[in-house]
């Protein structure tokens, strides 16, 4: 590596995992003051009786271990166990104007929330308020309003299926779907693009298939980072003989070898386990290209030796095959390798390995769901798959990795800005009253609606929305037009202080903490990537007694609104947490048929997913080639000088929050201003590695979009491709630059111009 002199960017050769792993979780629990507290509750982290991650939605295993945590996970525990508190007084004692210099990472290192604060303009600080007169406030700003959809309802995906579920109910009993979330940010292409081919907007796999599977296809993703329980999956599969194969414009350190941090052998060995059989380094939003070429040499085996293909299944289940193969015999292999940036040699070994596979899963990531036509993209990868029949049988199926802990949940539960007509009924019927029908506002469709002076009132449930949000420049101004913002919270950060003319922080308990209410200690549940939902239930104190469930906070706001003869008994169903799921059940009872009995087994259970067997709810009844749709414009618009960026997270963050300054695997330490580039790019342009550089937003005409005084480090990426850390490089993506089915944000190629530092 040439540039192992620059501060900050030391070679790092160990494998994944291991003993860095450990050092890491301990260096977590020590920097959050909660050494011994925290070890014994990461012990109930996932476990029967404990409580569900507050990081990724990786399943939960079958409980085999005492330590069903990762490093990362571990970090999300203490972060949130912490023993620092955020109290009136540490917070009134600085302006939101001062605390709008200090970093993220400051912000959130303040500590848990432990009062209710409203904002004073007269002082410019946030100042304690009374509960009853908190909720009064939020009610009396709904009651205002012109119209229901001038209110946006934003949930984050760490929120419980009850919580969820009683958001949406109030903001359709207000009579909005405005329910812009961070599915939209995320993994929206995935609930629009799969519906459409498969009927159902879910992933088909069980955590079992993965142990039958003998090929593992693994396109945008970096699971050591942002779902690493998945690696104790994938070394099992590596260690059984399964093949697995990695897409990515980067390599990432957990694709290539892991150490298992509970192998006593690796440990003690300081051996590792291979992960990837073979890397390819895509282009920047190759992927569907990658995938049409794979698929096109997967039809030429079959017709020099046949037997390739699954006749039967395709003719049973499935329709526009004929289309399909038409448009891939049309492609020539100059524009796929062009545009993926793999040879057609790579590409057909890929072929050969997925035309011998008798069982295949493909998992996906935001690296493949954060372009321009993310929606068409998902949809390829279900083409590959059902040429072999690999959707509805053991070992084979589409697994997309979602991010945060029941971000899926939310959106089985309503938090949707386009309910379908069946849930719209149900609602009606369980509650008596006409819900909404006309569709409401993504993320993007939210800020612009914020920045046209239509948004009178903001409601956030948990996360950091103007943070996560692309195009902070018009973002953070779109935030502080509005009337009132809401902030459901666990701790301070900085969509908080982007106030219009009031704004509220209402703190909440958080995953690892008891929630005792009337009846007795309650559990929520949570839904993982994989359909399974099973309860969670913390077991620490709360971090403050001023703390109040957000179930509870969303009663609360519900009863000052509604008054006490609602239809619905909102604080009552805050005593039990047993009668939310009794309505849930009510709307889905197919899906939450037994829901409080069901979520007491060990484990929980599964929610019905009809494509796992083979059951397809699209139009005709069968599973759909697609064929790729380019929506728009190059986004580079044929200008040569354009590099295509991909936003990254660091081995020291998850989703906004930022944990410390080091990216371990990547080799970076102590800082966050850098991007990698290919050496050839940089030689062009006159660069070295080392050298300060700008960034600009390639076609802003404003000028304002512009990240300044980074670092560059040389790293084997695809020439054309740039890589920098999210948050910080958020403004060099635009806000009108998305994927138009789903509006998913295109952070993954934002299209840039580098240039030397300019000062």
């Amino acid at each position: 590596m040439a540039d192992i002199k620059i501060p900050g960017i030391h070679r790092y050769d160990s494998a994944a995992g291991g003993w860095g792993a450990l050092k890491a979780v301990a260096g977590a629990l020590s920097d959050q003051a909660t050494v011994i507290e925290g070890g014994k509750t990461l012990l109930r982290a996932n476990q029967p009786e404990g409580f569900d991650c507050p990081g990724c939605a990786w399943p939960d295993p079958k409980h085999t271990s005492s330590f069903e945590f990762c490093e990362n996970g571990a970090k999300a525990v203490a972060w949130e166990a912490t023993t620092k508190r955020a109290t009136p007084e540490a917070i009134g004692a600085h302006t939101v104007a001062e605390l709008k210099t200090w970093s993220d990472h400051a912000l959130e290192d303040l500590g848990r929330l432990t009062h209710p604060l409203a904002y004073d303009p007269a002082s410019d600080r946030y100042l304690p308020i009374a509960w009853d007169a908190a909720f009064a406030r939020v009610a009396d700003a709904l009651r205002a309003l012109d119209h229901p959809d001038q209110a946006e309802f934003y949930a984050s995906g760490r929120a419980s299926n009850e919580a969820a579920f009683l958001f949406q109910l109030l903001g359709r009993r207000v009579g909005t779907n405005n329910f812009p979330d961070c599915s939209n940010m995320c993994h929206e292409p995935t609930s629009v693009g799969l519906p459409d081919s498969i009927g159902m907007g879910k992933g088909s796999v069980s955590l079992e298939d993965f142990d039958h599977a003998d090929l593992i296809l693994c396109f945008g993703h970096n699971p050591g980072t942002n779902h690493p329980r998945m690696m104790t999956t994938l070394r099992d599969a590596s260690r059984r003989g399964a093949t697995i194969l990695a897409f990515n414009p980067l390599k990432e350190r957990a694709l290539e070898r892991f150490a298992a941090p509970q192998d006593p052998v690796e440990m003690a060995t300081l051996t590792s386990t291979p992960i990837a059989s073979a890397y390819y380094q895509l282009m920047v939003g190759g992927d569907a290209l990658a995938v049409q070429g794979i698929m096109k040499a997967v039809l030429a085996l079959e017709a020099a030796r046949g037997g390739v293909l699954d006749h039967a299944f395709i003719a049973e289940h499935t329709q526009g095959f004929e289309a399909l193969a038409a448009v891939l015999e049309a492609l020539t292999w100059d524009e796929i390798e062009a545009g993926s940036s793999l040879s057609r040699a790579q590409i057909e070994a890929v072929a050969a390995v997925y035309a011998n596979s008798q069982a295949t899963i493909l998992c996906y990531g935001m690296g493949l769901t954060q372009h321009r036509n993310a929606s068409s993209t998902v949809q390829q990868l279900v083409n590959l798959l059902l040429l072999k029949g690999n959707i509805g049988r053991p070992g084979a199926g589409i697994c997309p990795l979602r991010g945060h802990s029941n971000v899926q949940g939310d959106r089985t539960v309503g938090i949707w800005e386009k309910p379908s007509a069946a849930f719209s009924d149900a609602l009606d019927r369980v509650f008596g009253f006409a819900s909404p029908r006309v569709y409401g506002h993504t993320v993007v469709e939210a800020i612009a609606a914020m920045e046209a002076g239509q948004t009178k009132v903001f409601i956030g449930l948990g996360g950091n929305f103007a943070v996560a949000a692309p195009d902070p420049v018009r973002t953070f101004a779109a935030m502080e037009k509005v009337g009132l913002t809401v902030h459901v919270a666990t701790k301070l950060n900085r969509t908080h202080l982007l106030h219009g003319g009031a704004s509220l922080l209402l703190p909440c308990l958080g995953r690892t903490e008891i929630d005792m209410q009337a009846s007795g200690r309650q559990a929520v549940t949570v839904e993982d990537s994989m359909s399974m939902v099973h309860a969670s239930r913390g077991l620490n104190a709360p971090a403050s007694d001023q703390l109040k469930s957000e179930p509870a906070i969303i009663a609360g706001i519900a009863a000052a609104l509604f008054g006490p003869d609602d239809s619905v008994d909102w604080l009552a169903l805050i005593e039990d947490y047993d009668r939310i799921r009794d309505l849930i059940e009510a709307v889905f009872p197919e899906a939450f048929a037994g829901y409080n009995e069901r979520v007491r087994q060990p484990g929980g259970f599964r929610l019905p997913l009809p494509h796992a067997d083979r059951v397809w709810k699209t139009p005709s009844g069968k599973a759909q080639f697609l064929t790729h749709v380019r929506d728009g414009a190059d986004a580079r618009r044929g200008d040569p000088e354009v590099l295509l960026l991909t936003t990254v997270r660091s081995h020291d963050q998850y989703n906004t929050t930022i944990y410390g300054q080091d990216d371990r695997y990547r080799g970076v330490f102590g800082r966050r201003d850098i991007v990698f580039a290919n050496a050839l790019d940089l030689a062009e342009r006159g660069l070295s590695a080392g050298d300060r550089i700008d960034l600009l937003a390639a076609f802003d005409t404003g000028g304002e979009r512009v990240v300044r005084g980074f670092t560059v480090v040389e790293r084997e990426i695809p020439r054309g491709c740039l890589a920098a850390y999210y948050p910080e490089t958020n403004i060099l993506v635009a806000l009108d630059d998305h994927d138009r089915r789903s509006g998913t944000p295109a952070y993954k190629s934002a299209p840039v111009r580098l240039r030397a530092h300019q000062g």
